[in-house]
């Protein structure tokens, strides 16, 4: 179990993150409909989410969407990086917008990060010009095969923090419209803090609430939106040793590994990616593969490994 070197969050802003991480409901006033089950008001709920917001408990509040579904590009990726150059190669990804997530690993490829673009095609621009920034080899592995994403955190009284599995459904997608998209730019920061929130983003692209409410329903029944709810800061609350780690199975095992890494209670996410698998302890587990043909197999007697030492770039939503 991870402890915060914080003070203990308060029962109402404990009990709001353990709850509702996800199955923020879809209706007109929200946060009277949570408020029995927690034991609260309207109001002192709002000022709970907003007090975790402003301290950084909470990295946002609202829709995560899974950008593959929007028609975006998403793909991991690592560089090998000469230690004197180090800092100045994550500083330049730091300021790119298509780098989510940078970390420095302990392993010869030390340093890995998500590329999130606009449309498919992005990817294989961003590496390109990541590539011609640093003039290093970028190493792109997008991913095959989802076999799991979803971690909750559970606070308890004492201000410790562990991790519990939550269903992790893969859906069919579903193609988006005009509105669709607009309702995706105008919650993809997050939902307003207000006693009727979808009430002010559907005034805010001239709809009525009632077909904002429809199709936000729709995108979470096909996956273009993983979970409403509250994203907790992890470092905030004590987790840091986000690790990952990598196999390179064979092909008639890659499903039976990775269905069993997904369904250990400490994974975040295991995907496969074309010859590899990574697994990782807050843990990330992913099934890595292959899709350059000069990335060169590790031995499969000794799976590589590697685990975080830093975060080189704060994430993006």
């Amino acid at each position: 179990m991870a402890e915060s070197d914080q003070a203990p969050l308060p029962e109402l802003e404990r009990r709001l993150i353990n709850r509702y991480q996800g199955g923020f409901p879809l209706c007109e006033r929200p946060f009277e409909q949570i408020a029995k089950p927690l034991h609260s008001d309207s109001d002192s709920l709002l000022q709970a989410l907003h007090t975790l917001l402003e301290q950084g408990w909470l990295s946002r509040f609202g829709p995560l969407f899974n950008a593959e579904r929007l028609g975006g590009g998403l793909s991991l990726a690592a560089l090998a990086v000469p230690e004197p150059d180090y800092a100045q190669v994550a500083e330049k990804l730091t300021k790119m917008p298509e780098v989510a997530h940078n970390y420095r690993r302990e392993h010869e490829l030390n340093m890995w990060f998500v590329l999130a673009t606009a449309s498919p095609e992005g990817i294989d621009a961003a590496c390109h010009q990541i590539e011609q920034t640093t003039g290093l080899e970028v190493f792109n592995f997008p991913k095959q095969r989802e076999f799991y994403l979803g971690l909750w955190l559970e606070l308890d009284e004492r201000g410790g923090c562990q991790t519990r599995p939550i269903p992790s459904p893969q859906p069919q997608g579903m193609a988006l419209d005009e509105l669709d998209h607009a309702i995706v730019s105008a919650t993809q920061a997050g939902l307003p803090l207000l006693a009727e929130p979808y009430r002010a983003i559907a005034e805010q692209l001239d709809c009525t609430s009632a077909e904002l409410l429809q199709r936000l329903a729709r995108m979470l029944e096909t996956g273009v939106i993983r979970r409403i709810g509250l994203v907790p800061n992890h470092y905030k609350l004590g987790l840091r040793a986000n690790g990952m780690s990598v196999w390179n199975s064979v092909d008639e095992q890659r499903e039976q590994v990775g269905q069993a890494i997904g369904a250990l209670d400490f994974v975040a996410h295991a995907d496969r990616r074309a010859g590899l698998t990574i697994c990782s302890p807050w843990s990330t587990a992913k099934a890595a593969s292959r899709c350059k043909p000069r990335w060169r197999k590790w031995p499969r007697a000794s799976p590589a490994k590697a685990r975080a030492t830093r975060c080189c770039s704060a994430a993006r939503s």
